[in-house]
């Protein structure tokens, strides 16, 4: 970067933090002049637009704005009014860059007027999760080392999204290092999940799930270590995907695990529906050549999909979680159902004794460094003082002919799941035993991680892409997603799942916040 954009980043960085909404727990931090001149003219912009536009998809606010029924400035204004109507409860977004957003989004509509477009998001807001990196505005990963580190640079998806039109309108929260499935850090504290105050929305793209769900965001790009993009979309009802490891650059993901770990994270998009998936997917995955994992394979469309076709394994149990409840029970056999009527080949069969070994390996491989390599990232960032909800206990040292046996083993596993793969198309089963869960008083770390994340990171570690979408209720009111798995870089039978299943549940359903 030159030393022209890094001033103007520094300046950005400088202008954005005069106008931050941030916040920790209940509390609001200070509203400027500018502050409350944009709430006058946000909730002006709001009351002109009709509520039911804020939850419409990201693909069709790109077509109005594009076909001039509604402004990208009227847009991220209603979207800012709702943003700040709700986040005193969620917690959800805490770094908000509401005058860029809408100096940008100005830009958008002069490009408009002049007849010209960025591209498929033109002039679309969106979050992004605080663990990716963007340029003049602070980005922490929640960590306390970097409470005040303000980006240089666009994480390579950040700069897709934004070459392709999109304004991002803040940043959303994220457990320390993205490192837990309870959304909170010693920066900002817990998000709140929008169907009920007080319970979680999962992690550690919870501040993203939960800002989408109420409403004040079309989309939001997180992560995925092994469940943090489909957990939040079942705890907060909406839809999320997890590419295939290899699809999407992770460049500017400020949580670098490297090594062994790095093959378990991926970048991937949340929103209220799933077509939003396959556009945001299509436009951050390809190589960006500084991601070496990452293979410029082609993007093929859910619409190819014939998905009478399609030949589908389910299971409910996997034995290595705790029991579901009835009603996750109920939301999959719907989801089965679904399928059944339609005609599709649907069998039941779970390789429990492979899902365990994997769980088995992949903990062993984590811990057999001491777990020296979590220090070392909090350390690289200068984090003095750990989040409780990161565990730091000292684990024994796996000597290094035993490491290898490990990787070995994880290895063979891997290959013995796509033996297991090969009849299927599609597996679905639930994301998670149970919906949205209270917030302990104390939040502390998981270890050994709970049975009740006994069904995500599976597919982290085989690096299989999956879909969430809603498909039940409890009786509390609370979201249930099923996810459902495809073969690698199958992201199109995924998303074409994903959208039948959508028809036929009905998909994401607003809260009352």
């Amino acid at each position: 970067m030159s030393a022209t954009n890094d001033r103007r980043a520094m300046r950005l960085g400088r202008s954005t933090r005069r106008q931050f909404l941030i916040q920790s727990g209940a509390a609001a931090v200070a509203a400027s002049g500018f502050a409350a001149t944009l709430r006058a003219e946000a909730q002006a912009a709001k009351a002109s637009i009709p509520d039911d536009i804020l939850y419409t998809s990201a693909t069709r606010l790109a077509a109005m704005i594009g076909s001039k029924q509604i402004s990208s400035v009227e847009l991220t204004k209603a979207y800012l009014a709702r943003i700040e109507a709700v986040n005193p409860k969620l917690n959800a977004v805490v770094t908000l860059c509401a005058e860029r957003a809408l100096q940008e989004a100005a830009e958008a509509d002069s490009m408009l007027a002049a007849g010209k477009s960025m591209g498929a998001l033109h002039g679309v807001p969106c979050t992004i999760k605080d663990s990716l990196e963007t340029q003049g505005v602070r980005s922490t990963g929640g960590t306390t080392g970097r409470t005040e580190y303000v980006g240089v640079r666009d994480a390579t998806v950040v700069a897709r999204v934004r070459q392709a039109g999109a304004i991002v309108m803040g940043k959303t929260n994220t457990p320390e290092l993205t490192l837990s499935g309870m959304t909170t850090n010693l920066i900002f504290g817990k998000t709140h999940n929008p169907y009920k105050i007080g319970y979680q929305p999962g992690g550690s793209t919870g501040g993203g799930a939960s800002i989408i769900a109420a409403g004040g965001s079309p989309f939001d790009i997180g992560t995925d270590f092994g469940g943090s993009i489909r957990g939040p979309a079942h705890f907060c009802g909406i839809t999320g995907l997890k590419p295939t490891t290899g699809r999407v650059p992770r460049t500017g993901h400020i949580v670098d695990y490297g090594g062994y770990f790095d093959a378990f994270q991926v970048v991937g998009p949340l929103a209220r529906w799933s077509e939003d998936l396959e556009l945001i997917t299509s436009i951050i995955a390809g190589p960006d050549y500084l991601d070496a994992a990452i293979l410029p394979a082609p993007w093929t469309p859910a619409s190819s999909i014939d998905l009478k076709k399609i030949r589908i394994a389910y299971y409910v149990e996997n034995g290595s979680a705790k029991p579901c409840t009835p009603e996750t029970r109920a939301a999959v056999m719907k989801v089965v159902g679904l399928f059944k009527d339609l005609g599709v080949s649907v069998v039941e069969d779970c390789p429990k004794d492979l899902i365990k070994e994997s769980h088995e390996l992949r903990n062993a491989l984590s811990t057999a460094d001491g777990r020296e390599w979590v220090k070392r990232m909090l350390a690289k960032y200068g984090t003095m003082t750990a989040s409780p909800v990161i565990s730091l206990v000292d684990t024994p040292r796996a000597p290094t002919p035993e490491f290898t046996r490990l990787a070995e083993a994880f290895d063979a596993n891997r290959s013995k799941f796509a033996q297991w793969f090969a009849p299927y198309d599609l597996i679905i089963a639930p994301v998670n035993p149970t919906p949205a869960e209270p917030w302990p008083d104390q939040p502390k770390a998981l270890t050994p991680p709970p049975g009740n994340y006994g069904y995500t990171p599976t597919y982290n570690n085989t690096g299989w892409p999956g879909s969430v979408v809603r498909a039940g209720t409890s009786p509390e009111g609370l979201p249930i997603g099923v996810q459902m798995i495809a073969k690698p870089l199958r992201e199109d039978v995924a998303l074409a799942a994903a959208a039948f299943v959508e028809a036929g549940t009905g998909g994401y359903q607003k809260p009352t916040i």
